[in-house]
């Protein structure tokens, strides 16, 4: 009888386990070139993003952990584009930034203050209300506009230990027109 109740208790947990998935790239992995290189995008998308959905619906692992790390990733990727000299937010965003900072360029270089106050890995990030926060470790957060990826595999096989030039660069590649579908 125990057994029973176990074993439908199993049942009832594993049909109420969602199953991840992995956004598809809305581009090559060439296109951010030379702002992330393919060699990036492979190691960190299909590698370590693709493992966190993979842990997650095998069971292994820290389930919260993976999730996040998932959901993550499935808002970094998509934001970005290919290069643009001169890359600037418009629509909402442009409008948000400017109530909140000033001007994109005030943005930038709180973000960086930010960034380079985060002692090891994390994510920082442009919140809908347009503050500017962190996240340890990986954490799923409802209030993402913009999302920066601060782990070391995000910029060094790129930027080596220059993480100032990766988020520098980063700008040139954001989709400004996701970001205004977040707000």
């Amino acid at each position: 009888m125990i057994r029973n109740i176990i074993d439908r208790l199993d049942q009832i947990i594993n049909e109420d386990k969602q199953t991840l998935s992995l956004n598809k790239l809305p581009y090559k992995t060439t296109d951010l070139e030379p702002v992330k290189s393919k060699e990036t995008l492979d190691y960190h998308y299909a590698h370590l993003a693709r493992g966190y959905v993979d842990r997650y619906n095998k069971g292994e692992g820290d389930p919260d952990f993976n999730e996040a790390g998932a959901y993550l990733h499935n808002l970094y990727f998509p934001q970005f584009m290919p290069p643009k000299s001169g890359n600037k937010p418009s629509g909402a965003c442009a409008t948000l930034i400017d109530s909140k900072f000033g001007s994109f360029k005030e943005l930038q270089d709180e973000m960086k203050t930010v960034a380079m106050g985060i002692q090891g890995s994390g994510w920082v990030y442009l919140s809908r209300s347009g503050e500017i926060k962190t996240i340890k470790n990986h954490q799923i957060k409802r209030d993402i506009a913009l999302l920066i990826d601060w782990w070391e595999h995000a910029w060094a096989l790129d930027y080596q230990s220059d993480k100032a030039q990766y988020l520098k660069n980063i700008w040139r590649i954001i989709n400004w027109d996701v970001v205004n579908q977040r707000l």
